[in-house]
């Protein structure tokens, strides 16, 4: 419970906590009566009863019908409002910038705007000038008022430190302050973070992550990122961690960050399309930039070949890299998810279970689920539009 830093708390902090408790647990595990409120809770039923007012009157809860009780009287059931406020969420990938436009409950996509990019070493200041232009567009697509959004919320495929420096290797920045790029051109609430830890977040509120007590989410697109996600009653934890840059083979493949052997020389989408590319007699794969080519190569490797060898070489590794992370953190649960996952991962899924059976100690592999993202194309978007979401919830 919140205190002041005289160890003294005041009534505007027990009210402030209170509310978050309850209108946390309403968001993130859905409807729930007065009564069911206090047993997850532990306040009282006044102080519940109170607290519901509250958050009904400023709009974010909503009665929902009502709930048959073993002979008593129905129970009302509460639910959080998705016509309380519209966020924005935007993924900076390697290769496109996308925004989504998204209710606060996270439960409807609005719209959506793709801009592809140059790969390699991107310009920030270009980057975010399709930002803001994603912000308009989906704004006016979906007839919101972009200074009335909850927020915007930005994922980027690297670390964002206290002072706002963003440092990307995938994209060629070491400590770029792209949020003051992006500032002055938006007018809701500005949030960055790396976006696997954000991917997690959105997993374990709406997707396959929902119900695990610790997931591992792992990101797979050009880069290779993992976050450890941890849900408890009153909401998610979720770090991040360099998986990709983890060495799976000592002496192996290069890798981008100036080591060898490491995950994503071998899982990572231009890694995967470099060993393609190498194998004699492979056909030339149709379509141009990673995301077509990686679709190509998950269309041929349903036939025996080239391509099917590829994406069964491309399993074993990342099994073994699932495997490392099942031995050392012990999850109940491993999610898929990014735009290489959501391509080529029902291909690959057996022989990803095959080699994390054969790597995995036993009694930890047969205790962890390994599952695909169910967030769709717009995964890493939603996860970003977790941010305005989460200073709501936390700053009640």
């Amino acid at each position: 419970m919140p205190v002041k830093r005289d160890g003294r708390q005041t009534t505007r902090d027990l009210r402030r906590h209170n509310r978050t408790a309850v209108l946390a647990r309403l968001y993130l595990h859905g409807p729930a009566s007065r009564f069911d409120l206090m047993g997850a809770t532990g306040l009282s039923s006044a102080t519940v009863s109170n607290v519901v007012t509250d958050l009904v009157a400023d709009g974010l809860v909503a009665e929902a019908g009502l709930l048959d009780s073993d002979g008593g009287r129905p129970r009302t059931l509460l639910e959080v409002r998705p016509g309380y406020a519209q966020v924005a969420g935007v993924d900076i990938g390697e290769t496109h910038v996308e925004v989504g436009l998204f209710d606060w409950t996270l439960d409807d996509t609005l719209a959506t705007a793709t801009y592809p990019i140059d790969e390699g070493a991107p310009d920030p200041a270009v980057l975010a000038g399709l930002v803001t232009a994603g912000i308009e567009e989906v704004t006016a697509k979906a007839g919101a008022d972009p200074a009335g959004l909850l927020g915007v919320g930005v994922g980027v495929p690297g670390t964002v430190l206290p002072d706002g420096l963003v440092h990307a290797p995938t994209l060629g920045w070491s400590g770029v302050p792209f949020d003051t790029l992006i500032k002055p051109h938006v007018a809701a609430p500005l949030h960055l973070d790396n976006c696997a830890r954000t991917l997690g977040q959105a997993e374990m509120w709406r997707g396959a992550g929902r119900g695990a007590e610790r997931a591992i989410v792992a990101l797979l697109a050009v880069g290779v990122g993992a976050a450890v996600a941890t849900g408890s009653p009153s909401g998610v934890t979720s770090t991040t961690s360099e998986w990709g840059h983890t060495v799976v083979e000592a002496g192996g493949a290069p890798c981008r960050c100036g080591s060898r052997g490491c995950l994503e020389a071998y899982v990572g989408a231009d890694a995967i399309l470099a060993h393609y590319d190498s194998l004699p007699g492979a056909p030339a794969l149709p379509g141009t930039g990673s995301e077509a080519r990686i679709t190509a190569l998950g269309d041929a490797a349903a036939h025996p070949g080239a391509a099917a060898d590829t994406v069964r070489r491309a399993a074993e590794y990342l099994g073994i890299g699932i495997a490392n992370l099942i031995n050392l953190l012990s999850p109940d649960r491993v999610i898929l998810s990014g735009w290489t996952s959501a391509t080529l991962g029902p291909a690959m899924l057996p022989a990803v279970q095959d080699a994390v059976r054969r790597h995995a100690l036993d009694y930890m592999a047969a205790a962890t689920s390994l599952d695909l993202g169910r967030l769709g194309p717009e995964a890493v978007a939603l996860g970003a539009a977790t941010l305005p979401v989460h200073e709501l919830l936390t700053a009640q």
